[in-house]
């Protein structure tokens, strides 16, 4: 099963990028490129532990639907989320925000599978990981321009 791990400094504080990792809204201003939004459950505003939101989203031309829930949520170091109902075999996602010098370390790391067998396993190795990765990269860097903006 593939593993990200994705490190982001952001000069912030950890309580600061817990929230904003939480929030829909920030969210889908981060993902604006693939049309990303919330459809259900939470549609707006800052999730909280147990609370579910159903994103829809094209990607490779396809429009994709994806429920998940926050599963753990210790503020402000870190939260799970991970799919419900969606195109993946498994997708679990943990947030962990740690206190460095000047800032914030987040630290992203993603275990997903896709459907199929072989096949899946084999479309997660030539292509969904690089794909996968630049997503979250494009996430965190809309959280570092939106958090130094806010200073």
């Amino acid at each position: 099963m593939p593993t990200i791990r994705l490190e982001t400094t952001v000069c912030a504080s950890a309580d600061d990028c817990f929230g904003l990792s939480l929030s829909v809204d920030a969210h889908t201003a981060s993902m604006r490129a693939s049309g990303e939004r919330a459809v259900a459950g939470v549609t707006t505003g800052t999730m909280g532990l147990g609370d579910q939101v159903t994103w829809r989203a094209r990607h490779f031309g396809i429009l994709f639907s994806m429920t998940s829930r926050v599963t753990e949520h210790d503020r402000p170091a870190r939260f799970v989320d991970e799919q419900v109902r969606g195109p993946f075999g498994r997708w679990w996602h943990e947030h962990r925000f740690e206190a460095v010098d000047g800032g914030t370390l987040m630290v992203d790391v993603v275990e997903f599978r896709s459907p199929l067998g072989p096949l899946g396993r084999l479309v997660d190795r030539t292509f969904l990981t690089g794909y996968m990765k630049r997503l979250l990269r494009q996430r965190n860097q809309w959280i570092v321009e939106e958090l130094t903006r806010r200073e």
